[in-house]
């Protein structure tokens, strides 16, 4: 029993400082949410991390390799994704306007599976009391919902930078 839990927290150790020092070589971008690929890879991590601890069975080693692979691909596909837009257009969604200057998108909504209780919800977490305020909502490629919202001035706009790549 004693040396089981030993060898448990062995375990740990060597994961937690492979994925510390993957972290570090590959940078801080290695668990963000920032496209489908990051999250699959992050999930993908967090399963190996789990059976390389509680499966004293299977080698240690198979499953630190396992981390420098998922590592290494996510590395290679954020390389390529950035030197070729036709891969980046391929792997990645486009952001979706769901609600602009106070109407909601409902064909837009029902495109992205959201409802008008999920939107409302976002719009409370994001503290927009007023439809009339809130300038856009945006379901991101990463799931999140992006609100923008502001005063309520006639002169307030979103720069057109900002939607830069929103789907209407």
């Amino acid at each position: 029993m004693l040396y089981d839990l030993l060898e448990i927290l062995f375990r740990a150790a060597v994961c937690v400082a492979t994925v510390v020092a993957l972290t570090r070589l590959n940078g801080l971008r290695s668990f963000s949410k920032m496209s489908s690929y990051d999250f699959a890879v992050t999930v993908a991590c967090g399963s190996v991390i789990a059976s390389s601890i509680i499966s004293p069975k299977e080698n240690l080693f198979l499953g630190v390799g396992a981390l420098v692979a998922l590592f290494a691909v996510q590395s290679l596909i954020s390389f390529v994704r950035t030197a070729s837009p036709k891969v980046r257009k391929s792997i990645e969604n486009d952001p979706v306007l769901v609600m602009e200057n106070g109407e909601i998108l409902h064909q837009n909504l029902r495109d992205t599976r959201m409802t008008e209780a999920d939107l409302f919800g976002k719009l409370r977490e994001a503290n927009a009391f007023d439809l009339r305020r809130v300038h856009a909502v945006i379901l991101e490629p990463t799931g999140d919902v992006s609100v923008l919202h502001g005063s309520g001035d006639e002169d307030e706009e979103v720069s057109a930078r900002v939607l830069e790549g929103v789907r209407r």
